[in-house]
């Protein structure tokens, strides 16, 4: 099955749970985050719309904050490493996205509220798997203490196929596995699968082969992905 085939498949899977739900108690909070295949992303391209469509263009409220290249730490204030030694900056970027979120949720009911979560390769190249796991469930009760829920839907991105042989990521593998594993253990937990999405013309023009970045088109589908999970999540609630 090629790219384009692949691709349909989100768009069926949508059409299935897209009929629009009643939010008449609130605003449905989407919280896109993480490093840079999340920067990468344009929640207008295809995430956007396809949560509108489900739950009503007034009932919905996206927020989005990545950085590319940054480790978990960044966002989780309690990081410490499987040594003991913790950085000297925690959770800089964790506070700039609360007060985005905060900002765009000001005197709004939360009818539900997920969190998206793209990121991993900067904790695979420094041969952090050991703390991740903690690091990432311990990122998503923080901000779920932080917004007051205790039903926060979380989706995460799992890694590509960028590195299966961890030459250059040595966690890569690792990592990837955490990232299922807190998924699947998280009672309102989902993962996408990103290792078809890093083929083809990135947004430069420029061909891309199995890259540590999707193509444009690859980020299209991944938004895609992450607005199906998540009209998934709530629906079943």
């Amino acid at each position: 099955m090629n790219l384009v085939q692949y691709s349909l498949l989100p768009l069926l899977s949508l059409a299935a749970v897209a009929a629009p739900v009643n939010a008449a108690g609130g605003v449905h909070l989407f919280v896109l985050s993480g490093q840079s295949n999340m920067a990468g992303l344009d929640p207008d391209e295809s995430f956007t719309p396809a949560v509108q469509e489900a739950f009503g263009k007034d009932h919905v409220v996206v927020v989005k904050d990545a950085v590319g290249g940054q480790p978990i730490r960044r966002w989780y204030k309690k990081w410490r490493s499987a040594a003991g030694a913790s950085p000297v900056t925690n959770g800089d970027l964790y506070d700039r996205l609360l007060a985005k979120v905060k900002t765009a949720t000001q005197g709004q009911d939360l009818a539900s509220v997920t969190f998206l979560w793209m990121q991993g390769e900067r904790d695979a190249k420094e041969k952090h798997a050991a703390d991740y796991a903690a690091s990432l469930t311990g990122l998503f009760d923080q901000l779920a203490a932080d917004l007051g829920r205790t039903d926060m839907n979380v989706v995460i991105g799992r890694l590509s196929d960028f590195d299966m042989a961890n030459k250059r990521y040595p966690h890569w593998t690792m990592i990837r596995e955490i990232q299922v594993d807190v998924a699947e253990s998280h009672p309102r937990g989902a993962w996408v699968d990103t290792d078809d999405l890093n083929d083809g013309l990135n947004r430069r023009g420029k061909p891309i082969k199995n890259d540590l970045h999707y193509s444009a088109v690859g980020y299209k589908i991944f938004g895609e992905r992450l607005a199906e999970k998540a009209i998934l999540l709530i629906k079943q609630e």
